[in-house]
């Protein structure tokens, strides 16, 4: 088993320094390590290990789709279990799916695959609906929001 990667005081700052605020400008990166005082360089090289290592899953800007002109939306299977991989692959291999997951509940109407959808209208919703389903052979249900709700979560990294 190998050991996990650790973080020090430069790799926490820069976590916390970079949920919200990021400057739009001609180099941004150059902007927020320099605040951080290192290099442009040291601060991206930083960001690549954290990924590779998993440290960080993400690191990317979050959009409005519906403001840029597409849609998203939530959508669920029911998957037997038997089933799961062959409709994972499925699933998964379209490049409108944003992220899947398997989550399951008692409260859950038996749906225990969640995955969005986010198209550049809401007809490229309606066909990635249509495509899944034909090459799945199971119905996909859309959850589309209803109203929108912003809630800004910020983790601070700590020793």
């Amino acid at each position: 088993m190998s050991e996990p990667t650790q973080i020090d005081a430069l790799d926490r700052a820069i976590i916390d320094g970079l949920q919200g605020g990021f400057p739009i400008c001609e180099r941004p990166y150059a902007q927020v390590a320099a605040g951080l005082g290192m290099s442009e360089a040291e601060l991206l090289e930083r960001l690549q290990r954290m990924l590779d290592a998993r440290l960080l899953t993400r690191f990317g800007p979050m959009f409005q789709v519906e403001r840029m002109g597409g849609a998203f939306v939530l959508a669920a299977l029911r998957v037997p279990e038997g089933d799961w991989q062959r409709v994972l692959e499925i699933v998964n291999a379209l490049p409108e799916v944003a992220h899947n997951y398997r989550r399951e509940s008692e409260r859950g109407g038996g749906f225990n695959m969640w995955f969005v959808l986010a198209t550049e209208s809401e007809a490229g919703i309606d066909a990635a609906l249509h495509r899944i389903e034909a090459a799945s052979g199971l119905p996909v249900f859309p959850f589309p929001k209803l109203q929108e709700y912003f809630v800004e979560m910020k983790l601070a990294v700590r020793a």
